[in-house]
């Protein structure tokens, strides 16, 4: 394949960019909100289930993540759904004795559970909002920041513990790559937002011990699961959607895009970012891609094969961001290839576009399925596929546009 100019580099595909991202945005303002608090899951036909069940941190925290960006944009309407979610992150799911509960309602707390992996992801939205311009932004990341600093983060090995019950009492001896890798972004939007420092060293320890240590020790088989001292855990088998056994390819990709991002934000004094980057990028389409029917498997074994083969939606997304980071970072050709090979089958099996949204998995068969993921999933990861191609590498999309519009 002769690749003359990027597709990212065309007006016409940029058009097509904007305008996905625009459904994304129209699909889940005119649906999500829940004028009792928090954001309704979305049926398959991407209708809301008008229900008053249970608020997971990382949907409210994903979608002020989201909505802050589209209000950098300059999308009406957005900083009312980030006033939403950011009124519901502190009313209901900060809790009373520290810390942002797992699961909620609008009246109690059926799962308070205190979760590294939600915790960064609350100081991701609340960086987002923050570079928004939202007036409660920075108390929530002075907050949040604190949280993760005192409790979480181990010093020791440069990372943080899974989780918490809501007596702040440690659940389980297990270390995951999946709550630190979310940390990492978070930082780098934290440090954009704030300036401080600290939180970009602490990505950049989260990603020497996850990736320079022991990714590239695995032949650069990203390791999801640990013991307490961060030694290789292979035979961990958790939950499909958060933990799955064996190693994830989709992974592999996210941290590629934020192994470039990570470079580029800290001035390029990781010297060991891009190869790393490349390398995770090859093994994972190596090893990931369906050669047959295309798209990526969800798990592998450690040896190679697949385990889990439905192709879900997040890995492609994640795969756009990477091709796009790796093609910004040196120009390879065979980046766009792959850039072109994701949303070809993004356009052609994950685009929903009868009901709006993407399909979250499509069965061995090619046709959408239902678990472990139902309905329309949140948007973050489809939404910042198409909108990562619109920038640079330089920064995050949200720190660009808050940049644009200072």
């Amino acid at each position: 394949m002769t690749v003359a100019t990027r597709w990212a580099d065309r007006p016409d595909h940029r058009h097509w960019l904007a305008r996905e991202a625009d459904d994304l945005l129209r699909l889940f303002e005119a649906e999500s909100i829940d004028p009792k608090g928090g954001f309704f899951p979305l049926d398959a036909q991407g209708r809301a289930i008008r229900e008053e069940g249970l608020r997971e941190i990382h949907v409210t925290t994903r979608m002020v993540h989201c909505y802050a960006i589209a209000a950098l944009m300059g999308r009406p309407g957005a900083m009312g759904i980030v006033n939403h979610g950011m009124r519901f992150l502190r009313e209901r799911h900060r809790q009373p004795n520290g810390g942002y509960a797992w699961g909620v309602t609008a009246r109690d707390v059926p799962d308070p559970r205190l979760t590294g992996y939600g915790h960064a992801f609350v100081l991701l939205a609340a960086a987002s909002a923050k570079l928004a311009g939202h007036q409660d932004a920075q108390g929530m990341l002075d907050d949040v920041t604190t949280l993760i600093r005192e409790r979480f983060w181990e010093e020791e090995h440069g990372a943080i513990r899974e989780g918490f019950d809501d007596d702040w009492q440690e659940t389980e001896p297990y270390r995951g790559q999946n709550c630190n890798m979310h940390l990492t972004e978070a930082l780098m939007a934290a440090f954009e937002a704030t300036g401080d420092a600290r939180h970009l060293e602490m990505a950049e320890r989260i990603a020497d011990l996850i990736v320079n240590r022991r990714a590239r020790e695995n032949g650069w088989r990203l390791a999801e699961h640990f013991h307490a001292d961060w030694s290789l855990d292979r035979d961990y088998d958790g939950d499909p959607m958060f933990r799955p056994a064996g190693l994830t390819p989709g992974h592999s990709l996210e941290w590629a895009r934020l192994l470039v991002q990570l470079y580029e934000t800290g001035g390029r004094r990781l010297a060991w970012a891009p190869e790393a980057a490349r390398s995770l990028f090859e093994r994972a389409v190596a090893d990931g891609w369906d050669t047959k029917k295309g798209g990526l498997y969800y798990t592998l074994g450690w040896d190679d094969r697949p385990t889990i083969d439905e192709r879900y939606w997040w890995p492609i997304c994640e795969g756009i961001g990477a091709a796009h980071a790796l093609s910004e970072l040196d120009g390879d050709p065979l980046y766009e290839e792959w850039y072109r090979r994701f949303w070809d089958f993004a356009a052609l099996h994950l685009i929903d576009r009868e009901n709006g949204g993407w399909h979250p998995q499509i069965d061995a068969q090619g046709q959408p399925s239902s678990d472990p993921f139902f309905g329309k999933p949140d948007l973050y990861h489809a939404l910042q596929a198409c909108l990562i191609p619109l920038g640079t590498m330089t920064g995050s999309f949200a720190a660009q546009k808050a940049s644009d519009a200072a």
